[in-house]
């Protein structure tokens, strides 16, 4: 089941997706939580679809023109990345912008204590996500046609501006925490250190889609949220799971015995991180997992207001809405430390 007119796109695919052909039907995935994205299924074979919701949304959200610019610059370039076939701007083809890419057949694991995979294996997947996103940073972007994807320089700064004015045109509630934050998070913006790479913006591990049988990546996926920035924002977004608790929206490892699961401790993936060449001084680590924290409480807001609209795009709105406050309090607590 889709909420997609199919017959309208299947004709549109057929004169843009090369080598299309119909008849057409859409399957919409679990997650999704920002840009909506299906499964299609045509003669010529599967495909994947993401769009913009429909209904209202937040000045500069759910770009997923660049997205499809991003996996244009990407592929083949090193970084796993599904290959693009077209992106269509007329919302009256199905009702939003979006665009259609390469289904990539592989696994999706939800939960980063990885418990589907035997406990002597979870190490090495966690390695070749560390070496995926040094990877990535290591991308010249210039090289790429990317030199222009975003504003280099005071990367933090810009950030904690921006998603403050995400987060009031979404707030539904005060939260403590939340204002803690705002106050405290631009005192504690360390000086430019002159690090640019383009950064995915919301890289943890259910963005990731796995070979069927071994710790190699084939996609990485979601790149609405991608721009030029500091490196230390995609690892420190990723190492938010070792922090966060367990939870039906987004699952983390906190209260876990990771040593007994055999999921790397936060030092162990910031060394093998720097050993693929990203290395950078790590700097104000608090101040890198704070700023984490309030990022995706932000997100989760937005979230929270677009499911209080009646136009998330995912059941679990609610749930990942609800989590604001937590994350929240997470990051002010690691600025009092």
């Amino acid at each position: 089941m889709s909420d997609l007119p199919l017959d309208a796109l299947a004709a549109w695919c057929a004169t843009h997706v090369p080598g299309f052909r119909g008849p057409l039907t859409a399957t919409k995935f679990k997650g999704g939580q920002s840009n909506p994205t299906y499964r299609l299924d045509a003669a010529s074979g599967p495909y994947v679809l993401r769009r913009k919701p429909f209904g209202p949304l937040l000045p500069g959200a759910h770009a997923v023109e660049r997205e499809f610019r991003v996996l244009g610059a990407l592929h083949g370039q090193g970084v796993p990345v599904a290959e693009p076939f077209a992106l269509c701007t007329d919302e009256t083809v199905i009702g939003a912008v979006f665009y259609v890419m390469a289904h990539v057949e592989g696994r999706i694991f939800w939960d980063p204590s990885l418990p589907d995979l035997p406990v002597q294996d979870r190490d090495t997947y966690y390695g070749e996500i560390m070496r995926v996103l040094a990877a990535l940073h290591g991308i010249d972007v210039m090289a790429v046609g990317l030199g222009d994807f975003g504003k280099p320089g005071n990367y933090f700064e810009r950030q904690v501006a921006t998603w403050t004015r995400q987060y009031r045109a979404s707030e539904t509630q005060r939260i403590e925490a939340m204002e803690a934050l705002i106050e405290r998070l631009p005192a504690r913006c360390p000086p430019d250190d002159g690090r640019v790479a383009l950064v995915h913006g919301d890289f943890r591990i259910d963005n990731l889609i796995w070979h069927p049988s071994q710790p190699r990546i084939l996609a990485v996926v979601d790149w609405e949220l991608a721009t030029l920035g500091h490196p230390l924002a995609d690892l420190g977004y990723f190492c938010m799971a070792l922090r966060l608790p367990r939870n039906p929206a987004l699952p983390g490892l906190a209260g876990l015995d990771r040593v007994e699961l055999g999921i790397p401790d936060e030092a162990n993936l910031v060394e093998r991180y720097q050993a693929h060449g990203q290395r950078g001084a790590v700097g104000d680590w608090a101040f890198v997992l704070a700023f984490s924290f309030f990022r995706l409480a932000a997100i989760a807001q937005g979230v929270a207001k677009r499911a209080q609209q009646g136009n998330a795009s995912n059941e679990r709105a609610t749930e990942a809405g609800a989590m604001t406050a937590l994350l929240a309090d997470l990051g002010a607590r690691l600025l009092a430390e």
